[in-house]
């Protein structure tokens, strides 16, 4: 699965071939991952793709998936395109098994979308709480399409996106260890609070202006000290972009809230909220891990979760 595919950084007929392709390798497995990007666009200092751009996208992707001729638009020029290497013993495109499309969405606007275009949905940083009425909106707007999905109770198959850190004996959430494994993603919701007041970029609702000062004055001074031009702030705030964390970045990891935000904690609270993402509706609990260190949150997950679900 891609997690997740930007319609803004590669036009949609480079996304149906190297999904085609994928599907050489691993045939009937591949599951494509789009969204608007919240937080890729926002690297750039650009907001999410328009959902009506999205919408499109995925259309013409999943033709040309289907080996149909699509309708292609490029400014005010309009083609007929298709995969031209269609036939497999090629070895270059599988277009026989079929490539599920999932959407990515959190907001109303876009959930209706993932029910009236995925064949799945993908949430990122949603709390189980927030699944099921999210699956259910889905659902729904599959249902009011005219659509289903093939799934016990009709429910939209679930992949949630997370982080995660199994704690040692008498670890703190503070150790250098959790903060290096988790900390430069779960700043990325004090990236979205600065955008809400400073930027240009999405914020997802993320709205926090005591937050949003603080890292303002820390990205100035950061920045400030390394001769970055005012007008490119942004590139400074997103530098690092769920990999690290930039020094002094550190004092904006919520220490306290990352048991809830992610899956932090002992085996026992790990395994409970993992748990709970299982109960909501969630089938793929899909974990991002920085360079480096996924070998260690594999073999974590191996001992003290995935054989006790």
């Amino acid at each position: 699965m891609t997690l997740v595919a930007v319609p803004s950084y590669r036009i949609s007929p480079v996304t149906a071939a190297a999904a085609a392709t994928l599907n050489v390798l691993a045939p009937g497995r591949v599951v494509l991952g789009l969204g608007t990007g919240f937080t890729a666009r926002n690297t750039m200092g650009l907001p999410p793709v328009k959902l009506a751009d999205l919408r499109d996208y995925i259309a013409t992707v999943r033709g040309l998936l289907a080996g149909e001729d699509v309708l292609y638009r490029e400014g005010d020029a309009e083609r007929w395109i298709r995969l031209l290497t269609s036939d497999r013993s090629v070895g270059c495109f599988n277009l026989d098994d079929p490539i599920e499309i999932h959407v990515a969405a959190n907001g109303p606007k876009a959930l209706r979308l993932a029910g009236e275009c995925g064949d799945g949905w993908i949430t990122a940083g949603a709390m189980p709480e927030m699944v099921g009425p999210g699956g259910e909106a889905v659902r729904g707007a599959a249902e009011d399409a005219g659509r289903s999905f093939d799934t016990p109770g009709g429910r939209p198959f679930t992949t949630a996106l997370s982080t995660g850190c199994i704690l040692r004996d008498g670890e703190a959430l503070s150790s250098e260890r959790v903060t290096r494994r988790v900390g430069a993603i779960s700043v990325v919701g004090v990236h979205a609070a600065w955008e809400s007041r400073y930027g240009r970029g999405s914020n997802l609702g993320l709205r926090n202006d005591d937050v949003a000062t603080a890292y303002d004055e820390y990205i100035e001074k950061y920045a400030s000290e390394r001769g970055s031009p005012r007008d490119r702030r942004y590139l400074d705030v997103h530098e690092g972009h769920m990999i690290y964390l930039k020094p002094g970045e550190e004092q904006f990891v919520p220490t306290d809230g990352l048991p809830i935000l992610s899956l932090v904690g002992s085996p026992e609270q790990t395994l409970e909220r993992a748990q709970q993402y299982a109960e909501a509706g969630v089938d793929s609990l899909a974990l991002q891990v920085v360079p480096g260190m996924a070998r260690e949150l594999i073999e974590e997950f191996s001992r003290h979760v995935i054989p006790k679900l």
